[in-house]
């Protein structure tokens, strides 16, 4: 392998990581992101005015979707089993916060599938209020913890 990076092999191709011999473990993952917007578009969202109708409940559907798409978007994801997630949108002052938490009792972690979720939930909260303020930015995407398997728990240190 590669410089320890498992979907690289001793050649550099890169590969999807065998994890045939990998024991079953719950595991979990929580990702964020936030969607900065001019105050007036928060309004609107969180007072249920936006023209495209339920912008937090569209987003919030989009991003659980998305985790269970997420081997279908990034190439070397394995297909998961997702037994839970959850997508939560939490105002904020500089716009929408999106929270994602995914989980699986597999061979293979669902980080991935957190920050799929969590990026694609902003990008809706951006596609659902595009036409009055095209200025958002989707910003910050980052994995927050995750659990299981044999690296056990990991927590993102505060920034």
């Amino acid at each position: 392998m590669g410089d320890g990076l498992t979907h690289i092999d001793e050649h550099g191709a890169a590969r999807m990581v065998d994890v045939a011999d990998k024991p079953i473990t719950h595991r979990r993952a929580v990702a964020t992101c936030v969607v900065r917007m001019r105050p007036e578009t928060l309004a609107m969202i969180v007072e249920g005015r936006a023209p495209k109708g339920d912008v937090l409940a569209t987003a919030r559907i989009a991003g659980i979707m998305a985790a269970k798409r997420t081997a279908d978007l990034i190439p070397m994801c394995h297909p998961l089993a997702i037994t839970h997630a959850a997508v939560d949108l939490e105002p904020v002052e500089a716009g929408i916060r999106v929270t994602a938490t995914v989980d699986t009792d597999g061979k293979t972690g669902v980080e991935m599938e957190a920050l799929t979720a969590a990026s694609v939930a902003g990008l809706t909260l951006y596609d659902m209020a595009k036409a009055v303020d095209r200025g958002m930015v989707v910003d910050d995407l980052k994995l927050l913890s995750k659990e299981g398997g044999a690296s056990g728990t990991w927590t993102r240190k505060e920034d």
